[in-house]
């Protein structure tokens, strides 16, 4: 399965459900990198030294830094989806169609009611 880092603001529900799917999440609390405001580059940059997929709900900024340099382990973009199990099997759905995520930027959106 995928090694994964959660950004900060990445819901914890879904962290729990792709670990039940048998995904390697860390989280940014768990790398003692939470509440210092640490800037997107540096985040990436810190899961691509830690060779993990980046999952993140701030699309914008991560979609803007893949357009400027695609060198890292992958970005995983999603809208905010209460339904916290369904997301993580979107996610897992997205990884597993995919053969190699380096380079690449997925995104996840909540399904259309």
């Amino acid at each position: 399965m995928a090694k994964l880092y959660s950004n900060e603001n990445f819901p914890f529900p879904v962290v729990a459900e792709l670990r039940q799917l048998g995904h390697d999440v860390l989280t940014t609390l768990e790398s003692g990198n939470a509440g210092q405001a640490i800037p997107d580059e540096a985040v990436l940059a810190f899961a691509t030294e830690q060779g993990r997929i980046l999952l993140t709900l701030n699309r914008k900024h991560f979609i803007r830094l893949h357009l400027e340099n695609s060198h890292h382990n992958g970005i995983v973009v999603c809208t905010f989806d209460a339904d916290f199990a369904g997301q993580a099997q979107r996610i897992d759905d997205a990884l597993k169609a995919l053969p190699e995520m380096q380079g690449q930027l997925v995104r996840i959106n909540r399904p259309q009611q």
